[in-house]
Parts: structure tokens; C-alpha cells; sequence
């Protein structure tokens, strides 16, 4: 059961968070902002309590807290993000799990996101990506296998940023995966939901306590998210979208 969540400001400095292409609009601050907090109320409604990290404009992706650790079990890997702009976002992760997980860390030459990260049942999916390399795998099964978690690495088509860019769990049996992103034997799993192809962005939804959080104006794959038996809330996060941000992204679930 997920007893809290943690979640970390938007800073300041976010228009300068890195993305992929430029976005044709440049990002308003103000309005990712309103988006993030409609974001924890809803993830708040959940269930989980919400333990909020204090935004940091050194760090313009910090908001993306979800890359900076992996807590599974009563552990957490604090990450070494690939991007090395972002590898002081995790000092003030840990402080935030230091007494609710036992804290290990990764040195280098690991690196690791946790957006590349994906839980299911007994099995840990890790994505080898531009910001996740196989060091960065063989430190998570170091820390996580001893307690009875498998990590199986995950190839990632090119262009895909992060393996939960393409997929995300709506709990142990059952993922969710947008259409034609990845083999359908790639997970071990009872069920596997397929997002139609004009609803990608929406194969990335926060399942937490019988309920899931899923991109707004995505009718198609909420109505497959509610089939399969959670409550569903639409969430827009557009503006946070524009650095190449999603619905996991912004949190750390800590069961």
C-alpha cells in the first residue's frame, strides 16, 4: 500500500528545464505551476499523504523528482541522472527519504533515471536509454534484488527518452503501453492495455490506491484505465509536457 508521495516544486528557472525541441510556445512558469498543484491535489485524493520538496531554481527539471530516486521495499537508490545538469537535484530526495527508506547510493560511471524505472509485481523494467546505462541496471539489481525484486533491462526504441515515456503500471499484473512502443512480450505481467496511437502521451498514468491519474482529453484510454477496474482522474499537464515532462515524473511513491 503507497502511504506517501513525494512531490517537489516548480522553480522559477523551469522555461530553461531541458527538453528535447524547443516548444513552438515557450513555457509559462506561472501556468506549470497551476497545473502542478491541480496535479497533488488530484494525486492527493488518492489517498496517499503528499510530502512536498521545496522547488530549487539552481535546478530547472527538479520538479521532475521522479529521476532523482528509486524507493521499492523499504529502500531507496538515490540516482545519478544522466543529465549532469541534474545530479544535485538528489541531495534534497534524500534528506526527504533519509528515516522512511534505507538510502543507497550510485557512483559513477552508473547513471540512472527513474523515469526509466518500472515496477510490476516481483519485477523491477529498466530502460537503457541516453540517460540510463547498464552500470546504472546492475546498481539497481544490487540494492533490490536481495529483496526478492528481478530487474530486467528494457532496450529502448531511439528517440524514446525514457522507458515510462511509452508505458507505465497500473498496479502488479497489468501495464499500460502505448501503441506499437514496445514488444508486447517486453513485460511480465497478466494484462497488458494498449493506448491507440493519437493518445500516446496517455500510456504514462500514476496508478496509486485503486485510482489513477491519466492525461486529460485522452477519452479512449480512460475508458481502458476504468475497464480495468481504477477510478480514473484527468489531469492536464500540457505545460509541464513541454519539458518533456509526464504524469510519474512528478512524484515518488513510497509504499
Amino acid at each position: 500500500m503507497i502511504a506517501l508521495a513525494l512531490v517537489r516544486g516548480v522553480p522559477s528557472t523551469f522555461a530553461r528545464a531541458i527538453s528535447a525541441r524547443p516548444p513552438d510556445v515557450p513555457i509559462d512558469v506561472a501556468r506549470a505551476r497551476a497545473q502542478h498543484a491541480a496535479y497533488v491535489a488530484a494525486l492527493r485524493s488518492l489517498g496517499p499523504t503528499i510530502v512536498e520538496i521545496p522547488a530549487d531554481d539552481a535546478f530547472p527539471d527538479c520538479v521532475f523528482v521522479e529521476d532523482a530516486a528509486v524507493v521499492a521495499r523499504g529502500a531507496a537508490l538515490i540516482a545519478r541522472p544522466g543529465a549532469a545538469s541534474r545530479r544535485g537535484e538528489v541531495d534534497a530526495v534524500a534528506a526527504a527519504l533519509a528515516g522512511r527508506a534505507e538510502i543507497h547510493r550510485m557512483e559513477a560511471p552508473a547513471t540512472l533515471d527513474g523515469g526509466d524505472v518500472l515496477r510490476a509485481g516481483d519485477s523491477i523494467y529498466v530502460g537503457l536509454s541516453a540517460r540510463t546505462n547498464a552500470a546504472g541496471a546492475a546498481r539497481l539489481a544490487e540494492v533490490f534484488g536481495p529483496r526478492g525484486l528481478a530487474v530486467r533491462t528494457v532496450e529502448l526504441p531511439p528517440g524514446v527518452l525514457h522507458l515510462k515515456s511509452v508505458c507505465s503500471p497500473l498496479g502488479n499484473d497489468c501495464v499500460l503501453v502505448a501503441a506499437g512502443a514496445l514488444p508486447a512480450s517486453t513485460f511480465r505481467v497478466a494484462r497488458v492495455l494498449v493506448a491507440p496511437p493519437d493518445e500516446a502521451r496517455a500510456a504514462n498514468a500514476m496508478a496509486c490506491a485503486g485510482g489513477a491519474l491519466v492525461a486529460a482529453r485522452c477519452p479512449e484510454t480512460q475508458a481502458l484505465v476504468e475497464a480495468a477496474g481504477l477510478r480514473v482522474v484527468p489531469v492536464d499537464t500540457s505545460e509541464l509536457a513541454k519539458a518533456d515532462g509526464a504524469l510519474t515524473c512528478l512524484s515518488i511513491l513510497v509504499d
